[in-house]
């Protein structure tokens, strides 16, 4: 698609990635509703602030219609509370199911109409290489990217017909909060990942792979 006057929403917008793909979309001369469950905090210049929490149906409900000329969604907002499905707690198990794919789904329900009624466009979802890779101390979280990367294909195809792409962003460890106790060379730029990301969305690819640790876990699902 487009991204020059394109109208997004990117949840997740006030830190991390997400402010980084708000940021470069307003740079490529896109209008940003930077979509953050305390808009009175958000810092950033020339986006547009929209409260919206993805675990709660009203507030998703409400921000699409204050953002009805969208035609692009970024399902960026996510959580990682590194708990085990076995040993972990089970509230912590389903806040990061109701987070990372329930708050999605959710998101891009409500969305989706919206995209179509204003002549179709894009939805963008951040995955994980953990949507491939499932290491015991981090199930929840892969089990969760994991149920989202099979709810963006299918999304994908049911939304295909209503002139809505939908492409998948699998990245491994970035430099952003969620990462902090990871080592600095393990950690890919932000600012990069987010510029490959708009790139495939520009060029409708159904899947961009952002590093090397991603392409390489890739390869050998695929083998």
């Amino acid at each position: 698609m487009e991204l020059n006057g394109s109208v997004a929403v990117v949840t997740g917008a006030n830190r991390g990635l997400g402010r980084h793909l708000a940021a470069q979309l307003l740079d490529r001369g896109a209008t940003v509703y930077a979509a953050v469950r305390s808009p009175e905090r958000l810092d950033l210049p020339g986006a547009v602030p929209l409260r919206l929490d993805v675990t709660d149906e009203e507030s998703i409900r409400e921000a699409a219609r204050i953002a009805s000329d969208a035609t692009l969604l970024i399902n960026n907002a996510g959580i990682s509370t590194g708990t085990p499905l076995i040993a972990g707690e089970p509230a912590a198990v389903r806040r990061e199911m109701d987070t990372n794919f329930y708050g999605p789904l959710a998101v891009t329900r409500a969305f989706a109409p919206v995209i179509e009624a204003n002549g179709g466009g894009a939805v963008l979802n951040v995955l994980s290489v953990l949507s491939w890779f499932h290491p015991g101390a981090l199930g929840a979280y892969a089990a969760a990217k994991a149920a989202a990367w099979a709810q963006t294909g299918a999304v994908r195809e049911e939304l295909a017909p209503r002139g809505i792409t939908v492409t998948a962003l699998h990245v491994g460890y970035m430099d952003t909060d969620m990462a902090a106790s990871v080592p600095a060379d393990q950690k890919a730029d932000p600012a990069e990942v987010a510029a490959q990301a708009l790139d495939g969305l520009a060029h409708g690819l159904p899947e961009v792979l952002a590093d090397d640790l991603t392409r390489q876990v890739k390869r050998g699902l695929a083998a």
